[in-house]
């Protein structure tokens, strides 16, 4: 299997691994008991904390959660009064969790994908409570202007939160933000572990009660999915540079690789890992069938199955016809150049194969 799905989740990376294995084989106390064996596991999560703090700013503390979604859930539902301005092209768990909030306004994207800083301008006033912008779209990749959104929104006595799951680790995050979201599972983490960024002074409501083991954050946290996360956030710094590389050369070949596909979204304001392409009559479904032992995707993880064209795509412009001859690839640190041109020659020539067959 070629894997060519890293915005839907990363290959976990054998230093999480084994980092996490000790505190599922072994050492299985509850870290929020006071025994030594409940103290060992606490001092393994703080120890876990700081590596994922080390990425993000400072004057804030992490607070870890089962996944950016719940993350996404709390700063939006605990931010009182006011209403949400957020962007047409953000994941769903920001689009349905401040549709549920109510007081929504969605600002509209360009044919680049990047928000309309004039409309953001005139919604973005005195009274709203809550400003909410993706760093890096899952989708196509695009990079928000998050910094010029964050200004918008303190002018107007708001706060600003950064869906930063895609971002995290691989492009710098917005220091002006007063929340931010991440995902472990992203960063070659283990799935069910995320952690919401809260600066200094802010303190959103609690979104489950019962214990507030993590300061608004009710739950027993497992050492072990917190010790992988750690040990992926430690690796996303370390290796920042390498791995930036790795993937602005695999970007190179791919885009040489599908010349005569367009790319969705904006060419240079993007992370060079997410490629978004589509093809004039291309059958994805058949595609996909085609190359069974190929891994891409035809949109986000979450909204597989739903039956409707990508919302993202259709907010950047694209017809339906043409939201639904995209495909997205998805490569990254453990992405080989060799396997990437193997799989990208088949899928030109599958999608040559149907166009010969029509």
């Amino acid at each position: 299997m070629t894997y060519l799905d890293y915005q839907a989740t990363t290959p976990l990376a054998p230093e999480a691994f084994e980092a996490m294995v000790p505190w599922l084989r072994d050492q299985f106390a509850n870290p929020h008991s006071p025994h030594r064996a409940g103290r060992m596991a606490r001092a393994a999560v703080e120890v876990a904390r700081d590596e994922v703090a080390a990425l993000l700013p400072p004057g804030g503390r992490v607070a870890f959660t089962s996944g950016a979604t719940e993350a996404l859930n709390w700063a939006i539902k605990g931010v009182p009064g006011g209403r949400v301005v957020t962007i047409a092209t953000e994941h769903a768990a920001v689009l349905d969790t401040v549709a549920a909030r109510g007081q929504a306004v969605v600002l509209p994207v360009d044919g680049d994908g990047i928000v309309d800083l004039a409309a953001a301008a005139r919604a973005i006033v005195p009274g709203t409570a809550l400003v909410c912008a993706m760093l890096v779209n899952n989708e196509i990749g695009v990079l928000q202007p998050v910094a010029a959104l964050a200004e918008m929104a303190h002018e107007a006595g708001a706060l600003f939160l950064c869906d930063a799951v895609q971002g995290y680790g691989r492009v710098p995050l917005p220091q002006e933000a007063d929340m931010i979201a991440i995902s472990a599972h992203k960063v070659h983490g283990p799935k069910g572990v995320g952690a919401l960024w809260i600066r200094d002074g802010i303190a959103p409501a609690p979104l489950m009660h019962g214990g507030d083991q993590e300061g608004g954050r009710s739950g027993t946290l497992s050492p072990a999915l917190c010790a992988g996360f750690g040990a992926a956030a430690r690796l996303m710094r370390v290796r920042v540079d390498e791995d930036a590389a790795h993937v602005a050369r695999l970007h190179e070949v791919a885009t040489q690789r599908l010349r005569g596909w367009a790319v969705n979204g904006a060419r240079e304001r993007r992370y060079l890992g997410n490629l978004n392409v589509r093809r004039a009559g291309l059958d994805v479904a058949r595609l996909m069938s085609d190359l069974r032992d190929v891994a891409f995707s035809a949109g986000s993880a979450c909204a597989s199955g739903s039956g409707r064209a990508s919302h993202v795509l259709r907010a950047i412009g694209l017809s339906e016809a043409q939201a639904r001859s995209s495909i997205r690839l998805g490569f990254g640190r453990y992405t080989a150049q060799e396997e990437l041109v193997a799989a990208l020659d088949r899928i030109v020539a599958a999608a040559d194969a149907q166009r010969v067959a029509a």
